[in-house]
């Protein structure tokens, strides 16, 4: 896409936000039949985080943004360059959406705040934002139970961490930690940076220690809405979107089995390693975002595919040929405001052939430029305002 057509396509989205109401206050965007009103979880968000909220809800099914995790602090290879991305030095402009991890905001232990890691992390956050970019934070926290990573599920957690449980003031400690980083993020004007945050995350899978086999739906449901109480209501952070996030699933019952509530959920997401490898399973990943789309239209949330990508990209048509295809399938496979892939990790300090975002010269960085070239494929550079931030002034 020429840099015109890049100016025709924000103007033309800018144009439906107008109509949609978000260029001045940020009422729900459109709805169509069946759809459930649509505003915040948190009915008393900040300006900028409702609108931000409808103007994800009003930019799908005509367009999805593009993101990329990590994608300011490294790339395959280099590290810690301004104003680089790998995605940039391919498509020409930084990814619309931006993926980080509160862990580099906090010490190993996750307990406190690691000052030199916060600063960091939050400049990062702070630019993508400044650009007009969206911003995501997962938590890979570690294991409270024996102070292990996220992956470590040997001694059980979640019942200990709840409400009597003996280690809940210690959590709760570690959750301040984390509400003292979020209150942090601020504009240059003082603003409130929104972010989409994203906790216990492929819930539906075991392979953290708050996922499926270690803790029962009813626990689960507890920890979501106990962290979302205490970080809104009582630590008052009115800057959040809070994000919903499976992993693979087979059905709407699947998808919902450990579903919190609406009023403590503003996206459905899923992470999706699995469908999207090659063509041959795309009616299967195509199938998962309809069911999400049609779930998030019901409900009056934003629809996501949160985490996903294939990793090193062997296949050199893989963007156009399997993710482009599979969400270009119908009106609802279309209708997720955002895809994600994950990081690109440096193999001189990390590790080897574990990128999901191609680089110059990269098997598939031609067909990734047909790819992010399309009108409907959202970088950066071609956003609308979606925090109001122009009626505002």
């Amino acid at each position: 896409m020429t840099m015109r057509e890049r100016g025709w396509m924000r103007a033309a989205l800018a144009a439906g936000l107008m109509l949609a109401g978000c260029a001045t206050t940020p009422p729900a965007a459109p709805r169509a039949a069946g759809d459930a009103p649509a505003g915040t979880a948190d009915r008393a968000a900040t300006r900028e985080t409702q609108a931000l909220f409808a103007s994800l809800r009003s930019i799908a099914p005509r367009a999805t943004l593009f993101g990329h995790q990590d994608t300011l602090a490294y790339g395959y290879r280099w590290r810690g360059e301004a104003d680089r991305s790998d995605v940039k030095d391919v498509a020409g402009c930084f990814p619309a959406v931006y993926g980080w991890d509160l862990n580099g905001a906090l010490t190993k232990g996750g307990d406190a705040i690691d000052p030199a890691g916060a600063a960091r992390l939050r400049g990062f956050i702070e630019q993508g934002y400044a650009r007009g970019g969206v911003v995501t934070l997962s938590w890979h926290q570690g294991n409270p139970a024996n102070g292990g990573d996220a992956w470590n599920v040997a001694a059980p957690a979640v019942s200990r961490i709840l409400p009597g449980g003996d280690l809940h003031d210690r959590y709760m400690a570690r959750l301040d930690a984390a509400a003292e980083f979020l209150a942090s993020l601020k504009a240059a004007d003082g603003t409130p940076i929104p972010v989409i945050f994203r906790p216990w995350h492929e819930h539906s899978g075991s392979w953290f220690w708050w996922g499926r086999d270690h803790a029962t739906a009813a626990e689960f449901k507890a920890l979501w809405r106990m962290t979302v109480t205490h970080l809104r209501d009582r630590r008052g952070l009115r800057n959040l979107l809070y994000a919903y996030s499976t992993d693979v699933f087979d059905s709407a019952i699947d998808y919902l089995e450990r579903y919190p509530g609406d009023d403590v959920i503003d996206v459905l997401g899923y992470d999706d390693y699995h469908s999207i490898k090659s063509a041959a399973t795309r009616d299967v990943f195509a199938n998962r975002l309809r069911t999400l789309v049609r779930l998030a239209r019901e409900r009056g949330k934003v629809a996501a595919l949160t985490e996903t990508g294939l990793e090193a990209i062997p296949d050199p048509q893989w963007w156009t040929g399997v993710l482009g295809r599979g969400i270009d399938t119908d009106a609802d496979t279309r209708g997720i405001a955002w895809v994600l892939v994950w990081r690109n990790a440096n193999p001189s300090f990390d590790r080897k052939e574990h990128f999901y975002a191609p680089y110059p010269g990269q098997a598939s960085a031609a067909d990734f430029k047909a790819f992010t070239d399309r009108p409907d494929i959202l970088l950066e550079c071609e956003l609308p305002d979606l925090y109001a931030r122009a009626a505002a002034q």
